[in-house]
């Protein structure tokens, strides 16, 4: 099949020797976390399965001599704010000098954003945007806990990344810190963790994955980390095309779930070179109805179509990559402009049919004209002014209704003629 060299390479460039991951290597975490601190709180998922490699984390620690002070139960799905305010009362009641996060990305971010409030007090929503905890940490001479973050799905690359995603359930919006100050010291992926992942969870994560590559490589020309995007792209785009099939097949298929474990890592890559944007953007705002991948994995075909004239040398890269996995007619990249961008999302749209995922928002239970007011109205607000200055295509606040309105639309009901690109008058 395909060869992880090329993809253990780049995660080499990316982490050097800072990085844990591969499969079965969580026994060797005790000296990692020694080497940070000697009180540690651990704050976990339980999952089916999660028994095992939980007891291994307590049984490293107590061989590196690390206190153990307690143990915190993880966040729910999209870190709500109420498990924010939970995690965080109980880091200041335990003191301890180094965090260990163990589960999927709403924990880790959780754990994230905690820290950042056990140190620095006040508001989440103070620290949403980009750079403001370091600016915080630098006004009052403070650091931050070094945090120890251990992956537990192949999805959001929140072990690698300088993001944290918070939500109010109240309003169905979803927030973000975006801050290297609250990148984990101390990454963690024991692949083996993966194999008990359900069917639907697997969809998720790696849709979650591919999401990021996409987004930063349609937005990444004309950079200085255009060609290693390029890079970064091509090697997670193969691994996902060939061995997510694979995996559905066969959930317990061992070089599966290390490839895509590697292809989302990758996607961590990727989202620490450049930004997401208009999926992702979107996906914010379906918090109630859909999971964070599936939401992205919706409306990228969609995106695709409004950034297709902008962004033809990408989109040749994901459609030769499509058409190498079966995914799209090998002639694919032979298209321009738009309609290379509309072939680009029907093979796309077919590879998340192929998985049992959705492909419009129309199918979605729960979904109703207000997700679209609430995603338009999230575009203006300039808490997320990131993700619109991320697009290959650039929306002003004034210029959302009239061009990402027509997408929404699109994605509701499946039809890419409603899309208008900003050269159409």
């Amino acid at each position: 099949m395909v060869d992880f060299s090329r993809a253990r390479t780049l995660l080499a460039e990316f982490k050097g020797n800072r990085y844990l991951h591969g499969m079965g290597v969580m026994p060797r975490l005790g000296g990692a976390v020694a080497r940070l601190g000697m009180k540690a709180v651990l704050v976990c998922d339980q999952f089916p399965g999660s028994a095992p490699f939980l007891a291994t984390i307590r049984r490293a620690l107590a061989e590196a001599q690390v206190d153990l002070v307690g143990e915190v139960p993880g966040a729910a799905p999209n870190a709500p704010r109420e498990d924010l305010a939970r995690i965080t009362a109980a880091l200041a009641a335990m003191r301890p000098r180094v965090l260990v996060g163990f589960g999927g990305g709403s924990t880790l971010d959780a754990v994230k954003a905690a820290n950042v409030l056990a140190v620095l007090g006040g508001q989440i929503e103070s620290y949403f945007g980009t750079g403001l905890v370091t600016e915080a940490l630098a006004a009052k001479g403070v650091q931050l806990l070094p945090m120890v973050a251990i992956q537990t799905a192949a999805s959001s690359g929140a072990h690698l990344t300088k993001y944290s995603n918070i939500t109010d359930l109240r309003s169905g919006q979803k927030k973000l810190i975006v801050d290297e100050a609250i990148v984990p010291v101390q990454p963690v992926f024991d692949y083996e963790v993966t194999l008990g992942a359900p069917a639907a969870l697997t969809v998720d994560g790696t849709l979650d994955g591919m999401a990021h590559v996409l987004e930063v490589l349609y937005g990444a020309r004309g950079t200085s980390y255009y060609g290693r995007m390029v890079d970064v792209a091509g090697a997670a785009l193969e691994l996902i095309l060939a061995y997510l099939p694979q995996v559905m097949a066969d959930l317990g298929d061992r070089e599966g779930r290390e490839a895509l474990g590697l292809a989302t890592d990758l996607g961590g890559y990727a989202i620490m070179l450049g930004g997401t944007n208009g999926a992702h953007l979107t996906s914010f705002s379906l918090v109630d109805i859909l999971t964070h991948g599936r939401a992205c994995a919706i409306m990228n075909p969609y995106y695709t179509v409004f950034f297709a004239p902008a962004i033809e040398p990408q989109l040749r890269l994901v459609g030769r990559a499509l058409a190498a996995g079966g995914h799209a007619p090998a002639d694919i990249a032979s298209r321009r402009g738009r309609a290379l961008g509309v072939a680009v999302a029907e093979a796309m749209i077919a590879f998340q049919r192929r998985i049992g995922a959705p492909t419009t928002l129309g199918e979605v239970p729960g979904f109703t004209s207000a997700h679209v007011e609430r995603a338009l109205t999230a575009a203006k607000n300039p808490q997320l002014r990131m993700k619109l200055e991320n697009m290959p295509v650039r929306l002003t606040p004034e210029m959302v209704d009239e061009y990402m309105g027509p997408v929404l639309e699109a994605a509701r009901t499946g039809d890419l003629d409603l899309i208008k690109n900003v050269a159409e008058k």
